[in-house]
């Protein structure tokens, strides 16, 4: 019935030319003119095309299809349909400024999304997370002590690291001292995706929801560490209730012992002063945040080129590579450290999906939608009511598009208002195991013991943690409303 009501819109387009070419004018974003097509076939279908595209995103675990590639195909028709409108009504250039607006805003993230995956790649080249992973197994906990040991590293880990390899790199843990106890690599893996959704909240660079309200000016870089203690109780409200339900069991301890590689404790240390030198060039500079980013790829690039010396060196003294291979362990790679290959290890289907989202709800929101659902969301329900149904949205619906979809509407809110938001999007999507990253790459590592039904049980006592939560930022940060 929608396919046919979309196809009679477009015929009549042809025949009514205020349906196609929409009606009176308003001023973007980006400075120029725009037409308000929310009612015309063009519109419809853009919202037509994005639902299709998302839809292959959310079955993204059934049919194995990359989610970036229909998001890229979505991005490219929905603004060709709308290069088209403007050329017919004599705005050529509209639809161009608003275009290369979106890239802009897309460019600075990917490239500070980049850097951050880069030195996360480099840490995992240099053992850092396998070590860490070997300790705890070594250390013979108990199930519920490493139920919340998991809990806790994940929750710490996520703020500087994505949410998504923390999580896997904690699922890792469990599942090698949890063996075949579906129970505990099944309650364990909850927790881990409610405590990397919940320690992303509070940092700008802990969720890419974070760092596109930081990087736009709105809040600043230490407001966002207000959402500390409300971030700590979204997570230990549902921890401490499924505490009792984890097995009061010891296993066996492993024995496995493996040493980080030359470098990487250099690298971690790197890593944070990356980070200092974004945060410098944010707040003293006045510079947008990537170009410190991009200064500290520099910083790895150096180090990149005396690791690589120090290699061939090594192998230069052996005489044999044989030899070399051998003492590869306390020397480093054989193969000297490359920088562009971990450059090149990046994720870049979470970076083109990225792309893909960016462009297409800046589109949507050019064409008009995004300026009537802020209408109603932020002016008729008020921004508290608006804020917690975006929470919930994410908990279905990515949080990145969301996310850049309120920004996008641009609400007047006060500081309050955008750490809530910030705050619901990040957490809200722990509700159900399909509504984060973590939670979706968890139902394939440990499939079979973490699964859509085994999270959806607990989502009654992940909620009461989401509501607690709202609360607690209302309550301890009332001076920012």
């Amino acid at each position: 019935m929608t396919t046919i009501l979309l196809i009679a819109l477009s015929i009549a387009s042809f025949f009514i030319p205020e349906l196609a070419l929409g009606s009176e004018s308003a001023t973007s974003e980006s400075g120029g003119k725009t037409l308000d097509l929310t009612q015309t076939a063009v519109g419809y279908w853009a919202i037509a095309i994005f639902v299709l595209a998302y839809a292959l995103v959310m079955a993204e675990e059934f049919t194995h299809l990359r989610k970036s590639k229909p998001v890229i195909i979505a991005a490219g028709l929905i603004w060709g349909m709308i290069g088209y409108v403007y050329s017919v009504n004599g705005l050529p250039h509209e639809a161009e400024n608003a275009v290369r607006h979106n890239l802009l805003e897309y460019a600075e993230l990917m490239l500070f999304l980049l850097v951050a995956m880069t030195y996360i790649n480099a840490m995992q080249e240099r053992r850092v997370f396998d070590a860490l992973r070997a300790w705890l197994i070594r250390k013979g906990f108990g199930f519920r002590q490493l139920f919340w040991l998991t809990g806790i590293l994940s929750f710490f880990i996520s703020p500087v690291a994505d949410n998504l390899t923390t999580a896997l790199l904690m699922s890792a843990v469990a599942m090698a001292v949890g063996g075949n106890n579906k129970k505990f690599i099944g309650l364990a893996s909850i927790n881990i995706v409610i405590a990397a959704n919940a320690g992303g909240a509070f940092s700008p660079f802990g969720d890419i929801t974070t760092l596109m309200v930081w990087q736009k000016g709105i809040v600043d870089f230490w407001a966002f560490f207000a959402l500390f203690i409300p971030s700590v109780v979204n997570f230990l409200v549902p921890a401490a209730i499924m505490h009792f339900a984890v097995p009061n069991m010891h296993p066996e301890a492993g024995d496995e012992k493996i040493d980080m590689r030359p470098g990487a404790i250099a690298i971690i240390i790197l890593f944070l002063l990356t980070i200092i030198t974004a945060v410098s060039f944010h707040n003293f500079l006045h510079l947008p945040p990537v170009i410190g980013m991009l200064t500290g790829l520099g910083y790895l690039q150096f180090f990149g080129f005396y690791l690589k010396k120090k290699a061939e060196y090594a192998l230069d003294r052996q005489g044999k590579q044989s030899e070399a291979a051998e003492r590869a362990g306390k020397l480093g790679d054989v193969v000297p450290f490359d920088i562009f290959n971990k450059i090149a290890r990046a994720e870049w289907d979470t970076l083109l999906f990225f792309y893909g989202v960016v462009l297409s709800v800046g589109g949507l929101g050019f064409i008009g939608y995004l300026a009537l659902s802020s209408e109603i969301m932020y002016a008729q329900w008020g921004a508290t009511y608006a804020n917690v149904i975006v929470g919930l949205l994410s908990a279905v619906v990515d949080n990145i598009p969301v996310m850049f979809a309120v920004l996008t509407m641009n609400p007047d809110m006060s500081t309050g208002q955008w750490l809530l938001v910030t705050l619901t999007a990040g957490v809200g999507g722990s509700l159900l195991s399909i509504g984060s990253a973590a939670g979706v790459a968890l139902m394939g590592q440990a499939r079979g013991m973490y699964t859509f039904f085994g999270h959806l049980k607990w989502t009654p006592v992940i909620a009461l943690g989401y509501v607690a939560s709202i609360l607690t930022h209302f309550w301890i940060n009332a001076s920012y409303f």
